[in-house]
């Protein structure tokens, strides 16, 4: 019986050491922000991505990214590796600011709209203000923190309240809204940047939503400029150092991950004249702050010797944004001037045209999800008018998400671009409403 029981303490002993020395050997915080997570959309769980920091392949390739554009024209001066995929980092947080500055732009918020903040958003890791949840933040507040300091939970709040509750679905919303500007190569699926091993991006399709940014959104400029703000009493200092040491620049944000090494995207406003840096998977903050500013003196000087496109290319199909000059100074524009990418050009009101066509984007059991769903798709293609249709058949009641008011190009666009992506669309010609199986929705 001793023997026995000696026996049996003495593997009990060797399963505990083995435990313990599991337990030591678990990375602590630093360490596991080294890795890439995949998000789950209901729990937000995360695993490890199998890539180490030296790995050297896809976005870990050795080298840095780069490229420089002129902001009016979109042409590109200047690149290297510029179409490598890279891991986006806290530059994630520029696309979640672009769509939170659509919806300043269409009143579906206000900077004072304040924000819930989930435990999700209270959770996530550093860098983040400390919020709690149950914590209210307004619209303001989160975009300053968002653009001085990088702060996730404050991202992730707001992520989260342009998903109407749902992160994963900024992130879709997200990706929708960069391949519709163009950003081909670029998956988001988190408001804030925090790795994730899917959520990558290029410093061409960075430069191409940094541009919208600056040439769509020039009243929202400003909060890249701010170099600290008074959070209920506390002073939250910016990190980007372009702005203090470069004269001209206006913006816009830093990101960093132990993967994503040091990145950078800076915009600067030379009488009149604004060129966008954007600097990937550099070694250190000194050699990225180097590299902007030789990248941009070379621009202002005329010495981008590195091109490597025409100077007539541009870092995408959109036609060139409007000058930057007060209307009254602004020269006549060349004929086909747009101020909209091509793929949306059609959605211009224009007299005369037919705007009674719909996109019908799938059924849903709850009125209120197919409610959330057109606003979502509304969002992303800044048109229409989102509605629900309620639909019955054999008995059973179903929700269609809807978004009407659109012309016949519109529709069409608007189904291609949800099913490139596999979602469910139908365009719905206007002698094919059925209004009897229709009712706007005004009750939800």
């Amino acid at each position: 019986m001793r023997v026995k029981a000696a026996s049996k303490l003495k593997t009990f002993s060797s399963a505990f050491a083995v435990f313990g020395l599991a337990v030591l050997l678990r990375p602590g915080p630093a360490a596991a922000r080294a890795d890439h997570h995949h998000v789950t959309p209901a729990r937000h769980f995360y695993a490890s991505a199998p890539a180490q920091p030296d790995a050297g392949f896809g976005p870990t390739a050795p080298g840095v990214s780069s490229i420089l554009i002129d902001a009016r024209t979109g042409a590109v001066l200047s690149s290297a590796g510029a179409d490598i995929p890279r891991y986006p980092a806290s530059l994630t947080k520029l696309m979640t600011l672009d769509l939170a500055f659509q919806a300043l732009r269409d009143g579906r918020m206000t900077l004072d709209t304040q924000i819930p903040v989930s435990y999700h958003a209270a959770s996530v890791e550093p860098v983040k203000l400390g919020l709690r949840p149950g914590d209210t933040i307004t619209v303001r507040q989160a975009i300053l923190a968002m653009t001085t300091m990088s702060a996730n939970d404050a991202a992730t709040a707001l992520g989260e309240y342009l998903g109407g509750g749902s992160e994963y679905r900024c992130g879709q919303m997200m990706t929708l809204r960069a391949h519709v500007l163009g950003m081909a190569q670029s998956q988001f699926f988190n408001a804030s940047g925090l790795p994730n091993p899917s959520q990558v991006s290029t410093a061409r399709d960075l430069s191409i939503l940094a541009r919208d940014i600056v040439v769509n959104f020039p009243q929202d400029q400003p909060f890249f400029e701010v170099q600290q703000f008074n959070l209920n009493g506390h002073i939250i200092y910016s990190n980007n150092q372009m702005l203090k040491n470069y004269p001209g620049t206006t913006g816009m944000k830093t990101g960093y991950t132990i993967l994503a090494k040091h990145n950078l995207v800076t915009s600067v406003d030379r009488n009149g004249r604004v060129l966008i840096g954007i600097v990937l998977h550099e070694r250190s903050w000194g050699e990225t702050y180097s590299q902007m500013t030789a990248m941009m003196d070379a621009g202002f000087q005329g010495k981008a010797g590195i091109a490597v496109a025409a100077p007539q290319t541009r870092v995408a199909s959109n036609p060139p944004p409007p000058v930057y000059a007060p209307p009254a100074a602004q020269a006549s524009p060349p004929a086909g001037f747009s101020v909209v990418p091509r793929a949306d050009a059609a959605t211009i009101r224009q007299p005369g045209v037919t705007r009674n066509w719909t996109a019908q984007l799938g059924s849903f059991k709850r009125k209120v999800l197919a409610h959330t769903r057109a606003v979502a798709v509304r969002d992303m293609r800044g048109i229409g008018i989102p509605r629900v249709a309620k639909i019955v058949s054999h008995g059973k009641v179903l929700w269609a998400a809807q978004l009407a008011g659109l012309t016949e190009p519109a529709a069409h666009a608007t189904c291609s671009a949800l099913a490139a992506h596999g979602d469910s669309c139908t365009v719905i010609a206007p002698s094919q409403h059925f209004a009897a199986r229709e009712r706007p929705d005004t009750d939800s």
